[in-house]
């Protein structure tokens, strides 16, 4: 059975590219290797609902015609700044990542100071909003379209609005009983995240932990670099004493969960991912996703089935259809093939372009030639 079923569904991590300059909205034209580089500036601030800064960093997307670009993230004030251009071909400090999990900032080709039809910011900005994206909470997109070069960047406030239970848990007790060094430790280090300044970050993260050693949020975010680094060792022990030092700060599970599931530790992917459930079980269906797997690769089936058929429960948008796939996987075992091609067919009209979409309509082909010739 673990050979059908595969990998399934890593998530991979947001990435945590920087905005490195902080401006007004202007477009400079900056002189890189004999090329042209039009850039647009963005600043803003955001604040949870009441006017307090949010106690953890806030992912900023830039949304452009469907198409999600990941941008940066507040520091501890809430503060945010990044930029857009149009990337050249030969810059030495392009906009594009300094590491493997910042992204690419500019778009567009190479241009040259000759080209006749110049694609400018203007045009990259074209139908694109700004997303403030934090677990539990919701905000109005703003729309960043711009018209000409001289428009005014400056975003203003965006407010985050509760929406769920995830809200209460995604931010540690311990972050507000931090005492005073190890809380100057940590804004710095978010500081320092915002900033693109990985090591300068995981240094104060460092000593907000050595100076509180139950500062879960610092291990949190200790864990997050630490991964990025590819210490996957020092991200899981990291994250460890972040569900140590608070078990109800549900941001690390989803990282425990993951990582483990990752390296087929099973036993500790299923225990991570039903804690995560237990915190908040109307929010994350991937929580019920990587539980089902973790079940089923234990041959643990009723809970395997029972957590993705929950997990298909609370996905009211469908944005999980790796979900009736394991539960159709989990089907199979238990010899019930009719609900299994339903379930097949099911994960084929939610993603029909899914790189495995192939070989799962030939399973299916298999099943109903299956049942045709076995019928009840």
């Amino acid at each position: 059975m673990a050979n059908r079923l595969g990998v399934l569904a890593v998530l991979v991590l947001a990435g945590m590219a920087r905005a490195q300059n902080r401006s007004l909205g202007s477009d400079h034209i900056i002189q890189d290797n004999q090329r042209i580089r039009p850039e647009f500036f963005f600043t803003g601030q955001v604040q949870v609902e009441g006017g307090s800064a949010p106690a953890d960093p806030v992912a900023m997307t830039r949304v452009c015609n469907g198409q999600s670009h990941f941008e940066t993230w507040t520091d501890a004030k809430g503060d945010f700044s990044f930029h857009v251009g149009v990337a050249t071909q030969n810059s030495s400090q392009s906009d594009a990542s300094e590491n493997s999990v910042a992204r690419q900032t500019a778009l567009g080709p190479a241009l040259t100071p000759m080209s006749d039809t110049l694609p400018t910011v203007v045009d990259v900005l074209r139908n694109c909003e700004l997303q403030a994206r934090l677990a539990g909470y919701r905000a109005d997109p703003v729309n960043i379209s711009i018209s000409s070069h001289f428009d005014d960047g400056r975003l203003g406030v965006i407010t985050l609005h509760p929406i769920s239970k995830a809200s209460t848990l995604s931010v540690s007790a311990t972050t507000l009983a931090a005492p005073s060094g190890a809380r100057k430790a940590y804004e710095k280090g978010l500081d320092a995240l915002a900033k693109a300044k990985w090591q300068a970050a995981e240094n104060q993260f460092s000593s907000a932990v050595a100076a509180y050693p139950k500062f879960a949020g610092a291990w949190y975010q200790l864990g997050l670099l630490r991964q990025k680094n590819n210490d996957e060792a020092g991200a899981l022990d990291a994250w460890k004493h972040a569900v140590a030092s608070d078990p109800l700060f549900l941001s690390p599970y989803e990282n425990l969960t993951i990582l483990t599931g990752g390296h087929q530790d099973w036993v500790s992917s299923a225990s991570y991912s039903r804690a995560w459930i237990h915190l908040d079980p109307d929010d994350f269906p991937g929580a019920y996703l990587f539980n089902a797997i973790a079940n089923q690769r234990l041959n643990r089936l009723a809970e395997a089935e029972a957590a993705a058929r929950d997990g298909l429960r609370i996905d009211r948008f469908h944005r999980v259809p790796k979900l009736s796939f394991v539960l159709a996987m989990v089907l199979m075992d238990k010899h019930e093939n009719a609900e299994a091609v339903q379930r097949f067919r099911d994960y084929l009209a939610l993603a029909p372009d899914a790189k495995d979409a192939a070989t799962v309509r030939q399973q299916v082909a298999l099943l109903d030639a299956t049942i045709a010739a076995h019928p009840k």
